[in-house]
This record gives structure tokens, sequence and C-alpha cells, in this order.
């Protein structure tokens, strides 16, 4: 039970605290806006310097491939689109369970816009228990519950390809009988081909051919109708940091299933966005320590060795990219267009990493792409456009990543009537003295 009287007297410090961090933010993005502009002077010569000493680099710093002082009004989403998105959840394996085992719940949703379709929201559980699904990290050294959060992600992207595939292949499926749709006389008579010259021709021409069977019918070609703009959305960054401290093993477990994942989108041009809220990332501004380095190269092995947060070109930490950007960017407005240079970004083949800040109105948004979205204008622009748009719809988070979270979250209840249904399988099945550990029991009851 928490004492909000002690607690009271420490209050008076944090406050005092947090102003003077306050004034010094202020002093930093102050800084780093005088940086951004100079670098922004000699942004050929820093690329350059960036291409030759990045082996000798002690931090991460993204590539611009935009000019730095880039500022683009995204358009908004034309009224029919698609959207689709997922989240995950889980129950972890507990000892004080009546059985070893844990779920991942997958929330899926998909939004029609203008397109009188069904929307779909809905989750798929599913139980791990098989001693090859709970052990198999033991291996490698990696705890159960780390790798039930992996498999989580990995069951997320796979479960956004799948819903790819299959809602928008029944779209383009129903457009193309649309276009091959066959037509009676009566039909062509009535139709908006007749209402023109050119029209009254054509349609006595084939009905003249027609005339010797009155119930012969007449295959009119129209136009297949445009495919409306598709979204494929997920909650958090395209850039798994996690797999860097794995094993060569543990990862080729993870990260295949995800790149054949993106590769189902790229071949349906579906394209996909990882959306942060509240990103901390600075690796935008550490661009700019290649302007404020001191020394004759950015050597970092030589000059600074060991002091990646204390060397002299890092003038602005703790000052994350989504401060200064909050400068720069009006509502509506994207900045300029960086490709990460996160190592684990090695493993990815050909699937570099973008990303650029997003003024969504309530913040300032980092939005992901891998390299065939971020390099294709078209997808681009609509990966950004139904973006902004799904925020805007959400009141400042994307409304299909809420409600994929909102499927996919399993509560008290829930996790209770799982171990229940659980219980009763077990009884079925024979067994016997079942229940959890007493220390389960007195945590969920108290005594006192």
């Amino acid at each position: 039970m928490l004492d909000l009287m002690k607690l009271a007297r420490q209050m008076q410090g944090i406050g005092q605290h947090l102003t003077q961090e306050a004034t010094a933010a202020r002093q930093r993005l102050e800084l780093a806006e005088q940086l951004l502009a100079q670098a922004r002077d000699r942004q050929e010569e820093l690329l350059a310097l960036q291409t030759q000493w990045r082996d000798r680099l002690g931090f991460t710093a993204a590539e611009p491939v935009e000019p730095l002082d880039t500022r683009v009004s995204i358009a908004p989403a034309p009224a029919l689109h698609s959207v689709i998105a997922t989240d995950g959840s889980q129950i972890a394996p507990s000892h004080h369970e009546i059985a070893y085992c844990y779920l991942i719940n997958v929330g899926r949703i998909v939004l029609h816009y203008g397109q009188n379709r069904h929307p779909l929201l809905d989750s798929l559980p599913e139980v791990f228990y098989r001693p090859e699904d709970l052990y198999v990290s033991r291996q490698w050294g990696i705890r159960t519950e780390e790798w039930m959060g992996y498999q989580r992600t990995v069951s997320e992207v796979e479960t956004l390809a799948e819903l790819a595939i299959h809602q928008f292949a029944d779209s383009e499926l129903a457009d193309s009988e649309l276009a091959n749709s066959q037509f009676t006389n009566s039909q062509i008579a009535d139709s908006h081909l007749a209402n023109s010259s050119a029209g009254i021709a054509a349609v006595s021409t084939a009905i003249d051919s027609a005339s010797d069977s009155s119930s012969h019918q007449l295959s009119i070609p129209y136009a297949v109708p445009e495919v409306p703009p598709r979204l494929a959305m997920v909650d958090g960054s395209l850039i798994y940091w996690f797999l860097e401290a794995l094993p060569t093993e543990a990862r080729d477990r993870l990260l295949p299933p995800i790149l054949t994942a993106w590769d189902r989108l790229r071949s349906k041009q579906v394209p996909l966005v990882g959306y942060l809220s509240a990103a901390r990332s600075g690796e935008a501004l550490n661009f700019l320590r290649f302007h404020t380095c001191p020394f004759p190269a950015p050597d970092c092995h030589t000059f600074c060795p060991g002091a990646t947060e204390t060397a002299p070109c890092q003038v602005f930490a703790p000052l994350r990219d989504t401060a200064l950007w909050g400068l720069l960017l009006e509502p509506g407005q994207r900045g300029a267009l960086w490709r990460s240079s996160a190592k684990i970004l090695e493993w990815y083949g050909d699937q570099a990493i973008y990303f650029c800040y997003v003024n969504v109105g309530s913040e300032i948004a980092r939005v992901e792409f891998p390299a065939w979205v971020a390099e294709n204008p078209t997808l681009l622009e609509t990966a950004l456009s139904l973006t902004l748009t799904q925020v805007q719809k959400g009141y400042g988070y994307p409304v299909a990543l809420a409600e994929a979270h909102n499927q996919a979250v399993v509560r008290g209840g829930d996790r209770a009537r799982f171990f229940a249904l659980l219980e009763q399988q077990m009884i079925r099945s024979g067994l016997q003295n079942i229940g959890t550990s007493y220390k389960e029991a007195r945590k969920r009851g108290s005594i006192a």
C-alpha cells in the first residue's frame, strides 16, 4: 500500500528538478535548430564523411536522403481506401499456474472506407504448450518469457500479411467479376453507353449481330475499377532491435518469417508502415554530430574511445528527434526522409528501413517504411496520406492500431476464463490434483 503522506514530501524536489530540466531543454533545442541550419549548407560534405568513416563511428546516425530542411504537406486520403492492422498480447507462462504454457493473442483489424464493405474486428489466439515450443530457446540462453515476446512479433507480421493477401484478393476478385459481367440486350439499351451517338451505333451493331437469337447475351467489357489505396500498419518500429543481441541461430528462427511476410505485402503493392508514438530516438539528430565533431575526422575509435555519450560532438543530449521536428513542422507536414543505419539492418538484406517525422497534430510521430515503400513515390504518398487520416479519425492515434490493441489485449477476466477452460480440459483428460501453487492462491485472496 502506498503511503501518500511520505510520498508528498518528495514531490517538491521533483518539481524543482523538472523546472530546471525544462529550461535546459529549451536551450538545447535552440542550439539544435542552429546546428541543423548550418549542417544543411554542408549536407553533401557531411554525407561523404558518414560514408567514409561509417565503420569507425561510436554512435548510430541516420542518413538523410532529402535536404535537411525538407517540409512536405501530406495530401488527404481519398474517400475510398482500406487499412489493415494487427497487434498482439499474451498470457505469460508461470510455474505457479495449473499448467506451464503460454498464449499469444493477435488482434486483427480491416477497415474499408467508402466501399460498403463490412469491417473485420477479431483476434486469433494460439496456445503454446509442447516442449519444443516452451524450451527451444533455452539452448541459446533465452528465457521462455522473452522468446514468447519475440514469437508474438513474428505472429503479428505474419497475420498482417495473411490479412492483406485474403482481404484484398477478395476485393480484386469482385472488381474483376464486375468488369467481365454480361448484359442482355434490354440492359444494354438502358446503359449509359446507349446515351451517346457513338454508343447508339455500337449497340445497334451489336443487336443486329445477335438478332438470330433473342435470348443471346452480349459481353460488354467494362474497365476494371481502380483498386482503392490500401495500407498495412503495425504498432512500433520495423527495426527489431532485440535481434541484435540474439545468437545467429535464434535470429534465423525469427527474422526470415518477418521478411517473407513483408515480401508478400510487396507482391500485393500494399505499403507497410510502422507507427511510433512518443518516439525516443535520436538517430536523425546524431547526423548533426558530424558537423559538431572538433577532430580532423569522425574517427570515434581513435579520438573518443569508449566515450560515446560524453564525446565533444554530443552537445544536445538527451534531446530527441521529435523535440526538434516539433519546432520545424506544421500540422499535416512531414520532414526529410531518412535511411536508418542501425547495425541490425545488415541482416535485412535489401529491406532497408526508412523513416520520417510527421506532425499529426497531436504529436510528432515517427513513421517507418521498408525500402520498397520509401523508394516508390506512389506507395510513399499513399502510406503517409492514409496514416495521417487514421490519426485524425482516431483523435490523435491511428484508429486501426487502437482497435487492434483492443482486440488483442488479454484482461484479467480473459485470463481467468482461459485457465478455467484449461482446467476443465485437464479434468476431462483424467488428470488429478490440479491446482495453482500455494503462493499464487494466497496472492489471489488476502487472509489478513
